[in-house]
């Protein structure tokens, strides 16, 4: 035990500690520069890794990069022609949708659009949502573009046949929508959702959507206790469900992925260290195209013919 008249006092530390961390030393400065140098490094290395490592595909399948250089690449989708529409997600009337030629020209179809984020085929023409404000579900075909019906920051659009599903990206009050073509009516399915992002049919008639903010995919009931079938994803935006199972794209700056839950339940990563990963289309058996915003392009995805 201490003496008493030492208890209350700081013991001393050896003198090559003091000069080591002591900043008011010539060492101690130049040491803490070298750390901090070191620091910053590493931390620029990880941001370049991130921002540079290309995507990664899963075994059996492969990419490459089909369309470059289109800003804000989001929604993508074939027309009744089957001419491939491309949206850039550009604010406050600065939007466009382009067409694809054969000759490898980009056309703008739509322009003074704000946020043109959703876009599926409907009914002999294309449909488009537009994310910023109020504004309404337009409806494209080679004579015109005419609007369906209202929403507040529709993102994701799905067309199942028969009805035009649509969903809201709110905070907290986002709704989803169905569109009913034959009388022209339109009826709220959900409300009270969180930054929803994508809405999906699938051939067999089920119902997915996802919520961007609670990182989850959910099936929609008939009534009304819909089912989370996956959780904990990054940003999950796009849905796009067939006969391989549900694909879902993640909207992350970085380390996003293209997931494929499979008919048996498994959870494939086909695509991984991606940067905002957008809409996904099949364009035939096999073979997809994928908006990757981050990187402004568009990539192609096949399955190699061998499956290796």
């Amino acid at each position: 035990m201490l003496p008493t008249s030492l208890a209350n006092k700081p013991l001393p530390a050896p003198a090559g500690l003091l000069n080591a961390v002591n900043p008011s030393g010539k060492r101690g400065w130049l040491l803490l520069a070298q750390l901090l140098m070191v620091a910053l490094l590493a931390t620029l290395a990880y941001m370049g890794w991130r921002h540079l490592y290309p995507p990664v595909a899963e075994t059996g399948w492969r990419y490459e990069a089909f369309l470059t250089g289109i800003e804000k690449v989001s929604a993508i989708a074939l027309d009744a022609e089957g001419s491939l529409l491309l949206s850039e997600e550009l604010q406050s009337g600065e939007g466009r949708i382009l067409r694809y030629s054969a000759d490898g020209s980009l056309e703008p179809v739509e322009a003074g659009l704000s946020k043109p984020d959703g876009m599926a085929s409907f009914r002999g023409g294309v449909v488009f949502s537009q994310e910023q404000g109020d504004e309404a579900v337009l409806w494209r075909t080679p004579e015109r573009t005419v609007e369906l019906f209202a929403g507040s920051n529709v993102e994701g659009l799905a067309n199942d046949g028969q009805y035009l599903y649509a969903i809201e990206d709110r905070h907290g009050n986002g709704r989803l929508l169905r569109y009913d073509p034959s009388n022209d009516t339109t009826v709220v399915l959900r409300s009270g959702l969180d930054q929803a992002e994508a809405i999906s049919a699938c051939p067999d008639g089920r119902l997915f959507y996802s919520e961007k903010k609670n990182g989850t995919v959910s099936q929609l009931h008939a009534e009304g206790h819909d089912s989370v079938v996956l959780s904990g994803l990054n940003q999950p935006g796009f849905l796009l469900c067939n006969s391989e199972g549900l694909w879902i794209t993640e909207d992350a700056t970085h380390m996003a992925r293209l997931l494929r839950l499979a008919p048996d339940g498994q959870l494939h990563t086909v695509l991984s260290h991606l940067r905002s990963a957008q809409s996904l289309i099949e364009t035939r058996p096999g073979h997809y195209l994928l908006a990757e915003q981050g990187r402004n392009r568009v990539l192609s995805l096949q399955r190699n013919p061998t499956g290796n």
